[in-house]
């Protein structure tokens, strides 16, 4: 949607201030991931995804206000869907952070956007970015004693769930306005995690610190990203978001390092770089 000139930005100030937003949305959502970790010990992935999803559902309830009654079963059922995916998605993603750290299950899951893009490509360009994107993962799986080969196949669920979702998400936006599509999926995904969260609750009575940990994960990677790239799309041409998503991986390789301590070596790092270097090259070279 067109904004007009005296929005927010002044013209010439627009194109930095997106770029500040997307960085930003990046660093809170990757943060958010590393903040959730904090609290497996005493949640566990299951857990703290439970509370993440109680957290962004309430939050985007209070923003979308989608009117449940008013929605038609061509409606709903891409929202049930949708609502599957997320709650999949984030569970497999937690999990997989969980086993093989944050920078590398992050990189596995950019693999879904990154072929749904490259999928609807034809040229041979990016043919070759594909072959790149898939030595990178070859490099990330390579078979070694400490390869944990359960914690990349959840990535690589992440990454199915991923293209799901977007696939599922344009859907939706074509059949409810706004983001009451996104609202109500929130909420029924949320409504599925309840007894996981009684249970949880009963058995293995959760800290404040853990709880706090989880419910800024909900803030931090939910609801914060959401908004920040409805505002960055105001901002920065959709190419150029597509492209700035490409620092996602080395993001939270970034952020892994620092708050969690999880250190890549060079094999790692290159397994990142080809991923992100493909999806990088295919969006750069796009026209339109």
């Amino acid at each position: 949607m067109a904004i007009p000139r005296t929005a927010a930005f002044p013209p010439k100030r627009r194109r930095p201030a997106g770029v500040a937003t997307m960085l930003g949305s990046g660093l809170s959502n990757q943060s958010g991931a590393a903040v959730g970790a904090l609290a497996f010990p005493v949640l566990g992935p299951l857990g703290v995804v439970a509370v993440r999803q109680y957290v962004a559902a309430l939050l985007l309830m209070a923003v979308a206000r989608p009117r449940l009654r008013d929605f038609t079963w061509p409606q709903w059922w891409p929202v049930l869907l949708l609502a599957g995916v997320l709650g999949t998605m984030n569970l497999s993603l937690y999990t997989a952070v969980d086993r093989i750290g944050l920078g590398l299950a992050v990189t596995l899951e950019f693999l879904g956007p990154l072929s749904i893009a490259l999928a609807a490509a034809r040229r041979r360009l990016d043919a070759g970015c594909a072959v790149l994107a898939a030595a990178g993962v070859v490099v990330l799986m390579r078979p070694r004693p400490s390869a944990d080969y359960a914690g990349m196949a959840l990535g690589l669920l992440a990454a199915c769930c991923w293209a799901s979702y977007i696939l599922l998400n344009r859907l939706v936006g074509q059949r409810i306005p706004g983001a009451q599509g996104a609202a109500a999926a929130s909420v029924v995904s949320a409504l599925t995690y309840v007894p996981v969260g009684l249970v949880i609750a009963l058995h293995h009575p959760p800290t404040p610190a853990a709880l706090l940990c989880a419910a800024a994960t909900g803030v931090l990677s939910s609801t914060v990203p959401y908004l920040a790239d409805l505002l960055t799309l105001r901002h920065v041409p959709a190419q150029t978001f597509g492209l700035f998503m490409s620092i996602n991986p080395v993001l939270a390789a970034l952020v892994g390092w620092v708050v969690l301590g999880q250190g890549l070596g060079l094999p790692e790092w290159t397994g990142i770089g080809a991923v992100v270097a493909a999806n990088a090259l295919s969006i750069a070279t796009t026209r339109g």
